[in-house]
Order: structure tokens, then sequence, then C-alpha cells
């Protein structure tokens, strides 16, 4: 209890200039840009990278630059045992902010400001977890090292690079989260299907389909113009749909017997569907209830319908539904589809798979239903989930100690998303956000609660004693 007592101590003396240095790094417009000689990932990344190892080195630690992909920051020269890996690139910022996105302005004990919780906040707080270790003069066996990327956002290869340079440590977690420990990551399938057809010119028909952006968005729009048919038989039969669906749709006469449809769900992310309402599938729903003539590529629309039905969040009409106690449920999002009269039809989908999950009782499973229908699966894509056990060492740590710092029970949870440890074994998320608590990261008013960070960046410091402290060893 000593050493939580002076951690504390120490955290409440050094309040102002914790929230001063993630001003410093939230202040830099860290966006991936155009790669140049020395500069793999833009202008903005290298010049936060620098002015966060300037910061480590204000505060007594050593810094190391490699080659501008990665920085990393330790407390000494021992053998590094923990490892903490974060990020000071961030994603663009987007309209509607209630504040200045790059200025870190504070209103009611929160900070507002691109990257403050994604994850220049996070990174300031492990930084200082470092610092307040060695200020206090703990005594340690081990060095703990924090690994800054600045390519987390756009692809990781920030992250590939260092692991040709270094090993990762025996112990290592990403501050890029929530709390208590998240052990576990669905693994995922993205990839796509296609199909070619006939072309036909009977009437009705489906000129066109179009939705969706992005493989780990769920649609938020979706069009289609349909040919041969009148907007009031149309309008009839949109509305019976939206009834069922909760989608939305806009009918606009073209004339000649041509309507367009605008699709209207609402977005979310892949990895939750069923927080969202999908455009596709709800635009699918509307075309199989038409009375088309009966043609190559308006049957696989239909195929493609019976599938990916709307609302079906687990991918039960797939075929692929499953779950696991330790990870729970597949989740299934039909992403984007593109459809002609012309002859081509294509769609990608994501669904994040359970630890269960295997190409086998994936891809063997959905490849012959749509074959049934003329449509061919693109095999391949298939990123395995995460695990690191939940009785390790290492894992019930970092729980005791969450434990002692908030007097919250500690326990593993499952995520759908990915974190920069997804492909590191042994790695977990950990923190820094509290349970229940949306910063509303990659949004418009990211933030963060300055006295949680401050907490966080504790716990960060309690575990470097725990793991690298000399007394405890055994």
């Amino acid at each position: 209890m000593k050493e939580k007592q002076q951690i504390e101590q120490y955290f409440a003396e050094h309040k102002d200039a914790f929230i001063e240095h993630i001003r410093r790094l939230v202040r830099i417009r860290s966006v991936k840009g155009e790669a140049q000689a020395g500069i793999p990932f833009g202008e903005g990344p290298a010049e936060a990278l620098k002015e966060t190892l300037i910061i480590a080195e204000e505060l007594g630690l050593l810094t190391n630059n490699i080659d501008n992909y990665v920085g990393t920051i330790s407390i000494n020269e021992e053998d590094t045992k923990l490892g903490i890996l974060g990020h000071v690139d961030v994603v663009g910022e987007g309209k509607n902010w209630s504040y200045d996105p790059y200025e870190g302005t504070i209103v009611d004990g929160k900070m507002y400001g691109r990257g403050t919780s994604d994850d220049k906040g996070p990174v300031i707080a492990a930084m200082y977890a470092l610092a307040a270790v060695k200020d206090l003069g703990f005594p340690l066996a081990y060095n703990t090292k924090l690994i800054v990327g600045t390519d987390e956002e756009s692809g990781m290869e920030d992250l590939d690079y260092y692991l040709t340079k270094e090993k990762t440590p025996p112990y290592l977690f990403t501050p890029d989260a929530e709390f208590p420990v998240i052990n576990i990551e669905k693994g995922a399938i993205r990839t796509s299907f296609d199909a070619s057809f006939a072309k036909t010119d009977k009437l009705p028909r489906v000129l066109s389909v179009s939705g969706g952006y992005k493989v780990n968005v769920v649609p938020p729009e979706a069009i289609a113009e349909i040919e041969g048919m009148l907007l009031p038989d149309i309008s009839e039969i949109a509305l019976r749909v939206t009834e069922k669906t909760g989608v939305n749709f806009e009918l606009q006469d073209l004339g000649k017997e041509r309507v367009h449809i605008k699709a209207v769900g609402v977005g979310g992310h892949a990895s939750t569907p069923e927080t969202a309402i999908n455009a596709i599938t709800g635009l699918l729903t509307l075309i199989s209830k038409l009375p088309l003539s009966e043609e190559e590529g308006h049957r696989m629309l239909r195929g493609v319908a019976d599938i990916f039905p709307h609302q079906d969040y687990y991918g039960k009409a797939a075929g692929l539904a499953m779950e696991d106690k330790e990870s729970g449920k597949l989740t299934m999002n039909f992403s984007i589809f593109e459809y002609s009269s012309d002859g081509q039809l294509k769609g990608m989908f994501d669904s994040r798979v359970p630890l269960c999950a295997t190409e086998a009782n994936t891809f063997d499973v959905l490849e012959p239903k749509l074959a049934d229908y003329g449509i061919r699966l693109e095999r391949g894509g298939f990123e395995k989930p995460h695990h690191t056990p939940a009785d390790s060492p290492f894992v019930q740590t970092l729980l005791q100690v969450y434990e002692q710092y908030t007097g919250l029970k500690g326990e593993c949870i499952a995520i759908g998303g990915g974190t920069y440890v997804h492909d590191i074994e042994g790695g977990v998320a950990f923190g820094p956000t509290m349970p229940g608590i949306d910063t509303r990261m990659h949004s418009n008013d990211e933030f963060i609660i300055i006295d949680d960070m401050l907490k966080a960046a504790q716990i960060y410091a309690q575990v470097i004693v725990e793991l690298c402290g000399a007394d405890k060893q055994q």
C-alpha cells in the first residue's frame, strides 16, 4: 500500500504537467500523409513522434527513434520485461466539432481533441508511469519499454517494421482500449463474392444497385434503379418493407417507367452490426419483393438477399452461426454491393469470428450456398482470433492492480474489433478508458476524462513495479 500512496501522490503533484504534455501532442495534426525520404508516413506522424521523444527526454527517460517508424522510451538499460504499445498517429478530424480538434480544450474535467483518447493521452499516461517509477526510486530488476508507433490507424506498417528490428518483450499490453483486460479479439473474414450473368432487356428489371463504401462499416445508404415499374407500385411495397426493416426509402420518378430508390439506414461498426441498420440488406429485401422478370441476374439478387437477409446479424442464413463461451457469437456485416444489368455482381462482407471458427466451418459452408446461385466466393481473408489465457500470471497481475486502484471487479472481456496486439502472442489490451465510457474516438468531440487518465497512469506505474520490481522477483 505504501507504493500506491507514493504513486498517487506523485500524480497529484504532476497533474498540471501531465495535462500540458497531452496538449502538446494533441496540437500536432498527425494524420498519415505522403511518404518522404526518412518519414514513411508523412510529416504529421513524424512530428508527433519527435515531440513524444522530446517530452520523454524532459522526463529523464531514455529514447530511441527507429527510422521514424517507431520510437521507444525506456526507464533503464536493463533487459526489457514489459512492453507498452501505443501510437501517436490519428484519424482525420472530420466535421461538427464543438471545440478545436487540435487544441485540447478542457471543459468539466474532460479534454476534447483528436487523439486525446486514441492514443496520445494514453501514450502520455504510460510515459508518466515510467517517469513515476523512476523518480520515486522503486528498485527495478528489469526495464519497461514504451513502444510508440506512427501507423496504427492506417495499416500498422510501423509495427511490422519494428518487429524486424527488435523482439517483443515477454509481457506486452496496449493502452488503446478499455479496462479491465481485453484478452480475446475475434478473428475476421473480410472477403468478396462475384458473378457474371447474361444481360437481358426483359421488364421489369433492376438496372443497378450500389451501396457501402468501406468493408468494416455497416452501410448507411444504398441506391437502386428499377425499369418497367411505376413509382406508386414500388412505394406501396416499400412502405411495408420499412415497417419490417427500419430502412427508409426515398423514391424518385425518372420517367419512362424508371424509378430511383435510395435506401437510408444507420451506419455503424462492422464488429457490432446489431447496433446499426444495414441499408444494403434493407434495399435487397425490397428488391426481392418486386415482381421482376425471371432472369438469371434477378435470381442471383434474390439469392444474395436469402443468404444475407436483413437483421441476420449472426450469419444464421449463411450457415455460419456459431459461438463459444469465451468469445461469444460470430457477427456478420454485408458491407459493399454492386450490381449492373450489364451482367456483373460483386459484394463484400466483414464477419467477426469467435475462437471456434475455422476455414472449414466458414468458407466450406458458405461457398456451396453461393454456388447454388452461380455466385463465386473469393476464398481468403481469414484472420485468426487472438487469445491470451485469462489465467496467465501476466493477465492476473493486470487484473489485481486494476482492482487495487479502482475498487472495481477485474475480469477479462472479448471484443469484435482488433487492437495493436492482435498478432502478438501473449499481448492484451489494458485500458485506459474506464468501463462504460464512450470517448467518441474516431468521431467528432473525442475526449478523455482527465482524472480517469491519471488513474490509468497510476495503474500502469504499479504494474511496472509488480512485473519489473527488484523485490517482486522470485
